[in-house]
């Protein structure tokens, strides 16, 4: 765009001014705080447009191009007082009256001049008379406190308006893009068609019998040993929840696309967060379950004895805050994204890559939740991130819990993938 150019947005006209743009209303400046000079050498005062109207031949939309003034029918500008004038007219008129000059105007030819633009200077008390005549309303002209209030007044309106556009572009919240929704329907389908029993594991579920597990194990410190029994049955789920892991991340062009190593690192680092998270959006506070892999609804002290020991309080406890965030489907995978996109995995080559995919879910993860607008949980987002620490300190517990887990165990009663997964 030129430095002097215009632009029309409706019945306004904008005109842009060393990349500024000024919104000429009366042709006084109201946003100008500096004078300019044009490439000829031209200078626009910093107070007042018309010279800017002028040399950019700028006409008020009510105007007809050749609208002259009432006054002394050179070119008019714009409505002054109540009348269409040009601003020589406006300037003498407001001056006359600010200054109360027109007691001591005189007229040598009997008050009979013929005001037009070459004569209206000759005679000024037959230039006042006219402005008079043809209706310009001397009562509108402010004195020098009413015109110090108005400009004092308009400056705090204008620092009200910059104070509401800040608050405005604060309190306004971004919503996903289209290729942020095109992002966010691959994750969830994804994430739907590895979640069992998907919104039914309620009804699907089969509660762990209560002779199972339960019992602490006699001379033994809370979750120091394993009950055979519990371990045995977990493990008849590890193998298929540890698939629907790996079938999720699969189902990720972004994770598709990465080096085969860097894969295997990110699914053994992420495989227990996720398989934690699923678990914990199944808490059931009623019956103070934890639902795994869509099948097995099991207590507290069921999953504690049954391998996990103090990593059970920690999904547990998770599953307990999380109720409270009324997660869906949507939330529920872009947070399995973020965990499946960790770049500080050890050993990953592709680090770059993998931060700019987490990023890019954690961006439409934000808007997302922006647009289901939570008014439930106060600092929604940041205590929703929170709950990623959690599950990474989840996963660095069970890493070391896992070691315990095969001093207690027999070997056979491990699946092979479950050893796969876990062992460095």
């Amino acid at each position: 765009m030129e430095p002097h150019s215009k632009s029309k947005r409706g019945d306004i006209l904008f005109i842009n001014v060393a990349e500024r743009w000024i919104l000429q209303a009366d042709y006084v400046s109201f946003t100008v705080t500096i004078c300019y000079c044009s490439n000829d050498g031209q200078s626009f005062c910093k107070t007042e447009c018309y010279q800017l109207c002028r040399f950019v031949g700028y006409i008020p939309s009510y105007l007809d191009k050749d609208e002259l003034c009432v006054v002394c029918s050179d070119k008019a500008t714009g409505y002054h007082y109540r009348c269409i004038t040009c601003e020589g007219c406006k300037g003498f008129f407001r001056r006359t009256i600010q200054k109360n000059l027109h007691p001591s105007y005189s007229c040598k030819y009997e008050g009979k001049c013929i005001i037009d633009k070459v004569t209206r200077n000759q005679c000024q008390e037959c230039r006042f008379k006219k402005c008079i005549t043809v209706g310009m309303a001397t009562d509108l002209v402010l004195d020098d406190g009413k015109r110090l209030a108005k400009r004092k007044l308009i400056e705090e309106n204008r620092e009200k308006r910059r104070r509401e556009e800040v608050i405005k572009h604060l309190v306004t919240k971004p919503e996903p893009s289209q290729e942020e929704w095109e992002l966010i329907r691959v994750v969830t389908e994804a994430h739907m068609a590895t979640n069992a029993q998907g919104n039914h594991w309620k009804q699907k579920r089969k509660f762990l019998s209560e002779d199972i597990g339960q019992a602490p194990i006699v001379n033994a410190p809370e979750g120091s040993k394993v009950d055979l029994e519990a371990f045995s049955e977990f493990t008849k789920i590890i193998t298929p929840a540890i698939t629907r892991v790996v079938d999720f991340a699969k189902k990720l062009p972004m994770f598709c696309e990465l080096p085969c190593e860097d894969q295997i690192i990110l699914l053994k680092g992420c495989c227990m967060e996720i398989m934690s998270l699923r678990a914990a959006v199944r808490y059931d506070p009623e019956s103070e379950t934890l639902t795994l892999n869509g099948e097995i609804a099991v207590k507290r002290e069921q999953l504690k004895n049954g391998g996990l020991g103090v990593v059970s309080d920690a999904i547990f406890d998770l599953g307990i805050s999380l109720s409270a965030f009324n997660l869906d489907d949507s939330e529920v995978a872009l947070l399995q994204a973020v965990l499946l996109m960790s770049s500080d995995r050890p050993g990953l080559t592709n680090i770059e890559k993998i931060e700019k995919n987490q990023e890019s879910f954690l961006l439409a993860f934000e808007h997302y939740i922006n647009y289901r607008k939570h008014n439930n949980v106060t600092h929604f987002w940041p205590k929703l991130l929170m709950k990623v620490t959690d599950l990474r300190m989840i996963g660095a517990c069970h890493a070391s819990r896992f070691l315990h887990m095969k001093v207690e165990c027999p070997t056979e009663l491990f699946p092979p993938l479950f050893l796969e997964v876990f062992e460095d």
